[in-house]
């Protein structure tokens, strides 16, 4: 019987929790998958889930989300097996089918040979993501900022201001209001006093967010914070307050206890890996962005 590739079903759980398991246990900071933890992650990501099936049985899976970051390959998982990469291209040029834009891209750890078996796909690489942690070993003092400029946390039904202040630091709708208590629902500890803001003339103009890495922790029984989203005004940039916000994060996380601090930066946005070098971070982890241009559909 000749390989079939069709929709993901509820009874396909069990199977595609086995292939991720599989094709990518040992990689970094993997936490095993269970069908509640994909049911979730179907939930939270609104994933679109392509399996291959042939005699019956589910050898491989591919995932599709249109998210915060654009068009994505979430997972594309096949089995060791003879025919992997015949499977591995069906499930790709199937799940491109439901690609809208003009571009879609994946995440592919930097200097795996999974790299070239995308470039044989069109995709090329574009662009990258960093993970860097810092150690917490005791409180620093604090960046000197424009005397004009006050530091401090964010104050009780703040949050408009600040979600505001985030999306304009990015360019786009990064947060909606209602994400403090979806924050909360984590980290039932976290309120406004774990936000870190910069003020001038009685406006936000620089926030960093300090929050508990919870799946790290619990998992991996750590003691690490997490920092972002984090953002300055564009017409601030450059007066010291993300330093300033950043290493007053870090401060805050260590006397909750945490022994160390993560966060996600682009390996193109130079400014922010350079500030947080200095601030101590290092680089942990390092993926690469493989992108291609889909042509438009008739």
């Amino acid at each position: 019987m000749a390989v079939q590739i069709r929709v993901f079903t509820n009874k396909d759980l069990s199977s595609v929790v086995r292939l991720l398991n599989e094709t990518r246990g040992g990689s970094y900071e993997f936490v095993l998958f269970d069908k509640e933890k994909l049911r979730s992650e179907i939930r939270e990501w609104n994933l679109k889930i392509l399996v291959a099936e042939e005699d019956g049985e589910v050898l491989g899976s591919v995932a599709y989300n249109n998210g915060h970051w654009g068009e994505e390959i979430e997972w594309l998982a096949v089995s060791e097996i003879p025919n992997r990469k015949f499977i591995e291209n069906l499930l790709v040029r199937e799940i491109e089918d439901y690609v809208k834009g003009e571009t879609v891209f994946t995440v592919v750890d930097a200097g795996s040979p999974k790299i070239d078996e995308w470039a044989e796909w069109g995709y090329k690489p574009e662009g990258g993501l960093y993970h860097m942690v810092a150690g917490l070993d005791g409180l620093k003092p604090l960046p000197k900022v424009p005397e004009d400029v006050t530091i401090r946390c964010l104050k009780p039904k703040e949050e408009k201001e600040f979600v505001e202040a985030v999306n304009a630091g990015f360019g786009w709708e990064r947060l909606k209001l209602g994400v403090i208590q979806e924050w909360n629902s984590e980290c039932p500890s976290l309120n406004e006093e774990w936000i870190h803001a910069a003020e001038l003339d009685n406006k936000i103009v620089s926030v960093v967010v300090s929050r508990l890495d919870v799946k790290y922790n619990r998992f991996f029984s750590g003691k690490r914070g997490y920092l972002g989203p984090a953002t300055t005004l564009p017409e601030h940039r450059g007066k010291n307050l993300a330093t300033t916000l950043t290493r007053r994060a870090m401060n805050f996380l260590f006397e909750k206890g945490m022994d160390s601090a993560a966060l996600y930066t682009t390996e193109q946005n130079i400014p922010s890996v350079t500030l947080l070098r200095k601030l101590g971070f290092r680089t942990s982890h390092h993926w690469k962005f493989m992108r291609k241009n889909i042509p438009p559909q008739n």
